[in-house]
């Protein structure tokens, strides 16, 4: 299983960034498919997950309105949208997939990505 992750990069405080990550090798369907963030010196936080059909999601405190999540391309692909961006959204932003967003959010997790460096300068 493969999670492909781009977007990431170095952006100014109150710009938009969406992040794209494509999965590929998973034989079953399905499943949900999210986003962490790791910034430095912390633990890895949940962002946001959505459900195969694109239909239901779930966000980390505070992000949703600032953040969107979707799913496209046959359902293989997550993206995540990021407005207002602020210093404090820097970190390393994960792919994953697993089995819904409510257990993505309490970090049930079947296969991460390599994470994308976000870094937001004031």
């Amino acid at each position: 299983v493969q999670l492909s992750e781009s977007g990431g990069g170095l952006v100014q405080a109150g710009d938009s960034l969406t992040l794209s990550c494509t999965a590929s090798g998973l034989i079953s369907t399905g499943y949900a498919m999210g986003w962490f963030r790791q910034g430095p010196g912390q633990v890895r936080y949940f962002v946001a997950a959505i459900d195969w059909s694109g239909t239901e999601a779930d966000y980390g405190d505070s992000l949703e309105g600032r953040f969107t999540i979707a799913r496209k391309n046959g359902n293989n692909t997550v993206t995540l949208s990021m407005n207002g961006l602020k210093p404090e959204d820097t970190a390393v932003y994960y792919c994953a997939v697993g089995r819904t967003p409510q257990t993505m959010a309490v970090r049930v997790v079947s296969f991460w990505g390599q994470g994308t460096q976000v870094t937001v300068s004031s």
